[in-house]
This record gives structure tokens, C-alpha cells and sequence, in this order.
């Protein structure tokens, strides 16, 4: 019979017969190896996400309110990272950061809202 290996040391196993780890620490090790490319990559995002949310919510304590391109830009905001968009029925587009959402207005102004929860 061969012997078992640990897939992330080597190490000899002992023990239950569809045991791949000799423990937690190369388990752990092992996982976040095959995962780190595109854990890292939806980290990078959510970061981001996050961020804006966060920006849009202490700007908008009152669940509306207008403020300016440059205020956005000055906190940090990433107008290319949102969770969805929402058109109304004249055509103008909000862009949602999960319940926290803008839309540009004339002379780089923009208002923003907050989603009330629907589910």
C-alpha cells in the first residue's frame, strides 16, 4: 500500500483513510494557496466597494443630499466600482453602492440617495 503524503508539507499521515492534511495549519495553508490569486482579486474589490460605500453614507446622513465631483474625488470615491444602476423613467441613471446611491447633476454636482430595503 503507498504511503499518504500531507498535500501541503509532505509529511507522512496517519490516521483516517480520506485524510489529506496532517493538520488545520497545512489544511489552511494549502487552501489559501489554491485561492489566492482570485481571493486577492475579489479582496482588492470589495476594499474598494466598501470604501465608497462608506464615503456615500457619511456624506449622506439624511438619505438625500447633493455634493460635488471634486468632494468625491478628494475622499477617495472610485466612480468605476458600484453594485448595480438603476434608470428611472425619464432616463436618468443612478449608480447604487449597495443601498447608498448618486447621479451626476449639472456642473459636476451630484445628488445622492439611499435605497430604502425592499426585501
Amino acid at each position: 500500500m503507498e504511503e499518504r503524503k500531507c498535500l501541503e508539507c509532505g509529511e507522512a499521515l496517519k490516521g483516517r483513510a480520506d485524510q489529506k492534511f496532517c493538520n488545520d495549519l497545512c489544511r489552511n495553508a494549502y487552501n489559501n494557496k489554491k485561492l489566492g490569486k482570485s481571493s486577492n482579486y475579489m479582496r482588492k474589490i470589495n476594499r474598494l466597494l466598501k470604501k465608497n460605500h462608506i464615503i456615500l453614507r457619511e456624506l449622506n446622513p439624511e438619505d438625500k443630499t447633493t455634493t460635488f465631483r471634486s468632494t468625491l474625488e478628494k475622499l477617495g470615491f472610485e466612480f468605476d466600482y458600484h453594485t448595480h444602476m438603476y434608470t428611472t423613467r425619464t432616463g436618468r441613471i443612478y449608480y447604487f453602492v449597495y443601498d447608498q446611491g448618486y447621479s451626476e447633476l449639472d456642473n459636476n454636482k451630484f445628488v445622492l440617495v439611499k435605497k430604502e430595503d425592499i426585501l
